[in-house]
C-alpha cells in the first residue's frame, strides 16, 4: 500500500483502519466509517474492509459493514468475493448477511460456486442453493454442475 500523495502517517492510518476488518473490531471501523473513512476502503491487492472481514470469519463487522454500505460485488485481484472468502472459511453467518444483502454467488474468478464445488464444501453449496437471488430467481441459476 503506497501511493506518492499520502504521508507516512496517512498510510499507517489506512493500514491500522484494514487490520480493524481483520481483526474484527467492529466498534471502532464504524466509529472510522462513520466519520468519514471510506466504508469501501480498498488495500493494494483490492482487499475491501467487507473481503477482510469475511475472510477473517468476523460476522458481525460482516453485518455492519454491509448496514453501513459497502459493495458486496467488489472483487479483489485474485477474483475473489466477500462472499467467496465467506464460503471458503465456511462461516455460514457471514454466508447468510452477505446473500441476504444480495451478493451473487456466481460472481467473480473465483466465485462463491467455485469455491464450494472444488473445496467439496456440500453445506455451503446447499446454503448458496437455498437462497433467493434479488431478481426472484434462485441464487443457484448460475451454479455449476
Amino acid at each position: 500500500m503506497t501511493s506518492p500523495d499520502l504521508t507516512p502517517d496517512e498510510l499507517a492510518f489506512l493500514q491500522a483502519a484494514l487490520d480493524l476488518a481483520r481483526e474484527g473490531s467492529t466498534a471502532e471501523l464504524v466509529a472510522l466509517v462513520e466519520a468519514g473513512l471510506p466504508v469501501n476502503l480498498t488495500a493494494g491487492s483490492g482487499d475491501t474492509l467487507l473481503v477482510l472481514a469475511a475472510y477473517h470469519r468476523h460476522a458481525e463487522t460482516v453485518e455492519a459493514l454491509l448496514r453501513l454500505g459497502a459493495d458486496h460485488t467488489r472483487v479483489n485481484d485474485r477474483g475473489q468475493t466477500a462472499l467467496g472468502c465467506a464460503v471458503f472459511r465456511q462461516d455460514e453467518p457471514s454466508v447468510r448477511a452477505l446473500l441476504a444483502a444480495g451478493a451473487d454467488p456466481a460472481l467473480g474468478r473465483q466465485s462463491a460456486w467455485a469455491v464450494a464445488e472444488v473445496f467439496e464444501l456440500p453445506e455451503m453449496t446447499a446454503l448458496l442453493r437455498s437462497a433467493e437471488s434479488p431478481g426472484g430467481r434462485r441464487a443457484d441459476d448460475g451454479a455449476p454442475g
